[in-house]
């Protein structure tokens, strides 16, 4: 497939599931702030129990969801990572440097902004990583409504950073979020990831096996206290892109087949079960709070300031050039619009704030829903100033 149609492909797909994303949440926000609140929490509770001899995984829905279904998304993530590292955008140091740059300054100036707003309250401190994070989806979709005003160049922008972004929030929930390790679990996970990698040294091409073996990855990787949706991630980095003779390659087969049930099935599913904020007494006060405060100047303020300076930085220095056809403007607008949190940051959020144990869990979801509307209309708003001309498409 050309390159051109491939990523003609991923821009329409990312863009709508973004749409979807929005749609997901909208619904979910007014269900659980109406008279039916009790089916949706009802649903979410619901308990699911798969259990063959001895072994059982017995979660309610919503841990299905966020710790199944997700490890699917972060497959996805691998795949397109994995790809991007052997032969696409991020195969070339040049090509690295500006979108690292920015997705550095993204992470960090957010942890900061977050740890300053948080520093006196321990039992807050396990946030730092929320604002971190971009929802690629998301932020696609909102960019995705300028149409080619924005040039390729800042969507490809766009699109690298935030993959830069969820390599660096995978790292993070592997070190930070993992508590309670099983030895045993573990050592299996271990033997697991040793026969993929055997698969893959051998050239086994079909995807059977691998996606075999990563289903008990992943359920090694869920009993072990190790983040169950890291098991996608390292199944993804096992799986061959290239092959010796004339066969399809696995990955690309896998990233093709996995992506639009990943955009249109499992983000929403997962933005419908994450965002529904009960808004029965928020005040002024709910919003000012120091943890919802910090997650949404976080994601708003920081990561304005850690990608838009980065990038400056990074340009200003000769260490890279700006985005073909692209102006300082529009780099301003995009990296308002990195704001937008929402899916990874949910994710992580209910990491750090587990629902039922944390007093700040639902707190944090407040931040992080304010943080990414503000961080989409500013960030098309802005966006769109710097794009009033159609940029023209070479032949």
């Amino acid at each position: 497939m050309p390159l051109r149609s491939t990523v003609t492909r991923f821009f329409q797909l990312e863009a709508s599931s973004g749409l979807l994303l929005i749609a997901a949440a909208a619904v979910a926000l007014i269900i659980n702030n109406s008279p039916l609140a009790w089916l949706y929490q009802g649903l979410l509770d619901v308990p699911v129990v798969a259990q063959v001899g001895a072994l059982q995984i017995a979660k309610p829905l919503l841990l299905w969801i966020n710790d199944g279904l997700m490890a699917l998304f972060f497959l996805l993530i691998g795949l397109e990572v994995k790809r991007e590292v052997l032969e696409g955008h991020l195969s070339k140091p040049s090509q690295i440097v500006l979108p690292g740059a920015a997705a550095i300054g993204g992470m960090v100036v957010p942890a900061l902004i977050f740890w300053f707003l948080n520093k006196d309250d321990p039992a807050a401190l396990g946030g730092w990583a929320i604002p971190m994070a971009t929802d690629i989806a998301f932020a696609l979709g909102v960019l995705a409504l300028l149409g080619n005003r924005v040039p390729v160049s800042m969507k490809l922008f766009l699109m690298t950073l935030a993959i830069i972004d969820d390599l660096g929030a995978i790292i993070v929930i592997a070190v930070f979020y993992s508590t309670d390790l099983s030895g045993l679990s573990l050592s299996l996970a271990a033997l697991s990831i040793i026969v993929l990698i055997v698969m893959n040294k051998l050239g086994v091409v079909r995807l059977g096996p691998y996606l075999l073996i990563g289903l008990l990855l992943w359920i090694c990787v869920l009993k072990s206290g190790v983040h169950a949706t890291l098991a996608g991630v390292v199944l993804a980095f096992c799986i061959p892109l290239r092959t010796k003779n004339a066969e399809s390659s696995p990955l690309l087969t896998l990233e093709h087949a996995l992506h639009p049930w990943v955009a249109f099935g499992i983000l929403p599913l997962f933005a419908f079960a994450n965002a529904g904020v009960p808004l029965t007494g928020v005040t002024l006060e709910s919003f000012t709070h120091h943890v919802p405060l910090g997650i949404a100047a976080g994601l708003l303020i920081g990561k304005t300031v850690g990608v838009f300076g980065l990038t400056w930085l990074a340009v200003k220095t000769s260490m890279a050039t700006l985005p073909t056809g692209a102006n300082w403007g529009q780099v301003f607008g995009v990296s308002i619009l990195c704001g937008i949190g929402f899916t990874m940051s949910l994710f992580v959020g209910s990491l750090a704030f587990v629902p039922g144990m944390s007093e700040f869990a639902g707190q944090d979801r407040m931040g992080i829903l304010t943080g990414s509307i503000l961080a989409a209309l500013i960030g098309y708003a802005v966006t769109a100033l710097f794009s009033r001309k159609k940029q023209v498409i070479p032949g």
